[in-house]
């Protein structure tokens, strides 16, 4: 079940194989005890800090530009969600939520102190995002959301056969639900995480083969689905829980972070239809859509992405194609 399956822990509690430590990772006991893996993607001199949450299947261990990322002098931090990479899966009894998901990074922002911070959310990660700015309003300036869907039940996107499969569960147990979804979406662990059908995993077609031709692009993909699934099916199988069976803990229009919303016209999982929903539900929100994109624009887009989330850092850069009526 992967609905689609960018977008589809079990309940067993932490992994019984513990995460190392690895270079650029940071293992953090949250107040809960569970562990989570906080990767340092990029160290800049300043006091800017951004942080990117990753999409569906996913995890932290990707940097979408590290060229443009130098460029701008940022720190750039990411935080694998429960069952995802090195984190711990979500603890028996609990639902792995979106507003969870913002909590956990809040958390972490606080240990680390600072000013505030700009954000991006590619696809599932947009929630996260938004969850975060909504919740936590004195550490997000600034938001950016890739690719994000809108709630199915405003704009249905879910495949028919994915939604009677997850009514199914609800009203389950978390640990129940967690083990029946982790089991069922067993069959996409990738054995090459670079291999095409890994990166169809993510809603990625022929529309996005430039941004994966471009130098490193495709390798550095791998490397964040090699993480993704570390822990098999865990992480995705939370994920989908999380925001398919439990309320996702914040309203669009609580969020009043500055948001710049990134969509493309041709991307199968989240288009037009979904980006004027989040802009016309967000406070302070530009909309600007790619003609020709597709699912993967946090690649070609990031250097946009960095001058919305830290505008200071260089010259800022504007998409100049159109935005949708």
């Amino acid at each position: 079940m992967n609905g689609p399956p960018e977008e589809l822990g079990t309940g067993a509690g932490p992994s019984t194989r513990a995460p190392r430590h690895e270079p650029g990772v940071e293992l953090i006991h949250l107040a809960s005890g569970r562990r989570v893996a906080v990767r340092t993607l990029a160290v800049g001199s300043g006091e800017r800090t951004v942080v990117f949450c990753h999409p569906a299947p996913g995890s932290g261990a990707f940097l979408p530009n590290p060229d443009r990322t130098a460029e701008r002098d940022l720190t750039v931090i990411a935080i694998d969600r429960p069952g995802y990479g090195l984190s711990d899966r979500i603890e028996a009894g609990r639902w792995a939520t979106v507003d969870m998901a913002a909590a956990d990074i809040a958390e972490v922002l606080g240990r680390r102190g600072g000013g505030p911070i700009g954000v991006a959310g590619w696809s599932a990660g947009g929630r996260v995002a938004l969850a975060l700015a909504a919740r936590h309003p004195e550490l997000v300036e600034r938001v950016v959301v890739i690719g994000t869907p809108a709630p199915h039940e405003h704009v249905p996107w879910i495949p028919g056969e994915h939604v009677a499969a997850l009514e199914a569960l609800r009203g389950a147990e978390p640990a129940q639900a967690h083990a029946i979804l982790e089991q069922q979406l067993a069959g996409i662990v990738p054995a090459d995480p670079a291999s095409d059908e890994a990166i169809a995993s993510l809603g990625l077609t022929e529309v996005d083969e430039a941004a994966l031709s471009a130098p490193g692009s495709r390798e550095r993909l791998a490397g964040m689905f090699a993480e993704a699934f570390r822990q098999g099916a865990a992480g995705l199988a939370a994920d989908i829980a999380g925001y398919t069976l439990r309320p996702w803990g914040f309203e669009p229009a609580e969020v009043r972070a500055k948001t710049l919303l990134l969509f493309g016209a041709r991307d199968p999982v989240a288009g037009a239809r979904h980006a004027n929903w989040w802009r016309s539900r967000l406070a302070d929100a530009r909309l600007e859509m790619v003609p020709e994109g597709g699912h993967f624009l946090i690649v070609p887009l990031w250097s946009r992405i960095l001058s919305h989330l830290a505008p200071g850092s260089k010259k800022s850069v504007r998409w100049r194609g159109p935005e949708v009526a």
